[in-house]
């Protein structure tokens, strides 16, 4: 059959026509069954597809690939020259030395002002939420009953005092007489019922000021200084003696601050405290910004053997109330200030199997390994103790292909910002301090504070954000940044 030659045949009722050999072959393969041929066809399409999209991956793969290698001769081409790195100068500074725990805000001084005796409200003399002084009035409760009291208690007096005058001059006109007129008995007692009546007198005086105390508590006054809560009770009600309250004022000018800190602690506070009065800072809860500063007052008396800490207690002024009662606050407490001492930012602080070292970077412009002691560290500043001098260069950024004696260019550094009201090394030429909090070594982690946290790319941070140890090229060999 010639390629042009076209066949019909019959299927059932369905007429094929079939344009090729192929075809007809196909179809007699198929036995004439048109399901046959139509999975036939199926396979055949997919297979197809298949085809199209291999040869499209094999393209691509092609094309990136020639791209990498393009890339990555130029990365390599640029690795002969200096190492770009950012460095920063060790600078002398006052570092004070914090000690930092949570604490939570309380009143100094809380009162419920309770009614004393039993009457009616007839007026309440305060707003919710009013700063009040002592003896401000706060309510008003009837006071007839109890001015009658008073007035009862005068009257008795008065009466009293009329018969003593009347006993006195009887006594006197007895003594006057001779003891044959006027028996001897009789003048002792006209002596005695004179007595008596002075007594008398004394309890009336004691009587009028009971009834004037009581007539005092019908006017409810404010005991302490400080700020009203919620009003507990309306004019108009009955009030019983020492039964619910009035109002609650608490004094928040000043105010305390309870908190803790670890009992290892302890034996540097304690010596601290007998040098000096010590300085205690509230911050918000990020830490960032000072509410306000007092002194520490009390240190308790034993440790908390279930958490391993110990309670203190300090005073605010508050005068802009920014401590409020019940509120939770970050607590710094200032144990000592390390004067005139070498600070680098503390990802310059590298780790190693010796220990930590740093990479000083000369006239020259070539980098140095220096192993350094340091004393304590927080998130941005670490003291050395020795090993570096003020004035010298350290590497803060660029590890990745720096080893010792490479040459190095250096970038402009970025100042380290020190946290808001947290003074900073920067700011020690002005008389400041810098901030740092204290650590030990096992705890210093070189740039893990630093660099890892801040998730610099290519510093440390793997694909799937967790941490992992790292070589890093030009490390002494075993180091780990």
């Amino acid at each position: 059959m010639s390629p042009a030659a076209t066949v019909f045949c019959r299927i059932g009722r369905f007429r094929l026509r079939c344009r090729s050999v192929a075809a007809l072959r196909l179809l007699v393969w198929a036995g004439g069954n048109w399901d046959g041929i139509r999975k036939v066809m199926k396979f055949l399409k997919s297979l197809l597809a298949i085809i199209v999209i291999g040869a499209a991956t094999v393209a691509a793969i092609y094309f990136t690939a020639g791209t990498d290698q393009s890339q990555k001769g130029r990365r390599w081409g640029r690795m002969d020259g200096p190492v770009p790195v950012i460095a920063a100068q060790a600078k002398l500074a006052d570092v004070p030395v914090w000690l930092e725990g949570v604490g939570t805000a309380k009143a100094r001084n809380t009162v419920t002002v309770r009614p004393q005796v039993d009457g009616k409200i007839l007026s309440i003399n305060f707003k919710e939420g009013q700063e009040v002084k002592a003896g401000d009035v706060l309510a008003q409760i009837d006071p007839v009953t109890f001015q009658a009291q008073l007035d009862q208690a005068i009257a008795k007096k008065a009466l009293d005092e009329s018969q003593l005058a009347n006993a006195r001059r009887d006594l006197e006109r007895y003594t006057q007489l001779s003891a044959n007129v006027i028996a001897a008995k009789t003048v002792d007692t006209q002596r005695a019922l004179v007595s008596q009546l002075e007594a008398q007198i004394k309890s009336d005086d004691a009587a009028i000021e009971n009834a004037r105390a009581v007539l005092g508590y019908a006017t409810v006054i404010a005991p302490i200084a400080g700020r009203t809560g919620m009003r507990q009770i309306d004019v108009g009600n009955l009030v019983r003696a020492s039964e619910g309250g009035i109002v609650v004022i608490t004094e928040v000018r000043p105010i305390s601050v309870l908190f803790t800190l670890p009992q290892q602690d302890l034996p540097a506070i304690n010596k601290a405290v007998a040098q000096r009065a010590l300085k205690v800072e509230a911050l918000e809860t990020d830490s960032k910004d000072v509410l306000d500063s007092g002194e520490l007052q009390v240190i308790d008396n034993q440790v908390d053997q279930t958490t391993g800490t110990i309670r203190l207690k300090a005073d605010f002024p508050n005068k802009e109330l920014q401590l409020w009662p019940g509120q939770f606050v970050n607590v710094r407490l200032l144990l000592n200030t390390l004067e005139h001492v070498v600070v680098v930012p503390t990802s310059a602080v590298q780790r190693g199997p010796d220990g930590t070292f740093v990479y000083i970077v000369g006239n020259d412009n070539k980098a140095a390994v220096r192993k350094v002691k340091v004393g304590q560290q927080d998130e941005k500043l670490a003291v050395i103790d020795s090993g570096i001098t003020a004035a010298e260069q350290v590497v803060t950024t660029g590890f990745a292909r720096l080893k010792d004696g490479a040459e190095v260019t250096i970038s402009p550094a970025d100042e380290v910002k020190p946290n808001a009201g947290q003074p900073q090394a920067g700011a020690a030429v002005n008389g400041a301090t810098a901030s740092i909090n204290p650590g030990t070594p096992a705890n210093m982690q070189g740039d893990l504070s630093g660099e890892f946290k801040k998730g610099k790319r290519g510093e440390g941070r793997r694909g799937d954000g967790k941490r992992g140890p790292r070589r890093e090229a030009g490390n002494p060999p075993g180091a780990t940044q």
